[in-house]
């Protein structure tokens, strides 16, 4: 990780993290943004690795820029930070594009340590924010024959995609071509009836075909 942006509005919370984000990411360097607008301008100006967003915003929900990010900033790595641990804020952040759901209740040494997991290719979830994924999935358990099982390279695919690793890195890991894994993504989006990365790892851990992140 080598440029971070930092949207977050509360002036303390936003200044701690582009003093400490080197803590995480050694030699990273942070540009804060207290709107979206600032934030939209600084990704026009300059390329991020990491983006770490909050929710509440004076002009806005950092879910929005998230989502935006997607189309236009694919490489960039989304984690929300936020005081929201609902199921609506959280399901929403993820489907929208997030790799990662940090709570400010957590002390932010313990963030720190959530966020270095990025570097082994875990997705940074606080600990609660995990517990009530797996809860929301334990509730609405479905039947394995309503869907098509995956082979088991397909297998291997959807366990990398919710490690959060890119189409080229899960290529590299498997000995296989970029085309190959896209190829096998578009089976397995098939297979599960979704239509993003968000989605298939949410069925994949409903139906216990990967292990929970």
């Amino acid at each position: 990780m080598e440029r971070v942006l930092v949207l977050e509005d509360h002036h303390d919370t936003r200044l701690w993290w582009e003093t400490h984000i080197s803590e995480a990411f050694p030699g990273a360097a942070a540009a804060g943004a207290v709107t979206l607008e600032e934030a939209r301008a600084l990704l026009k100006e300059q390329t991020f690795s990491l983006a770490l967003v909050d929710i509440n915003l004076p002009d806005g929900s950092g879910i929005d820029l998230v989502r935006e990010m997607g189309e236009t900033h694919p490489q960039t790595y989304c984690v929300i930070t936020t005081i929201f641990e609902d199921d609506a804020h959280i399901f929403a952040a993820l489907q929208a594009g997030a790799k990662g759901y940090l709570s400010k209740e957590q002390p932010r040494e313990l963030q720190i340590q959530q966020l270095k997991a990025v570097l082994q290719g875990q997705p940074p979830l606080s600990p609660g924010i995990a517990q009530r994924i797996l809860k929301y999935f334990s509730l609405h358990e479905r039947k394995s024959e309503d869907f098509e099982a995956l082979t088991p390279r397909e297998n291997d695919v959807l366990q990398l995609i919710a490690k959060g690793f890119s189409r080229p890195e899960v290529a590299k890991l498997l000995g296989l071509t970029t085309n190959t894994i896209a190829g096998y993504t578009k089976i397995i989006y098939q297979k599960l009836n979704v239509s993003s990365r968000a989605e298939a790892v949410y069925e994949g851990l409903r139906l216990g075909l990967i292990k929970p992140f």
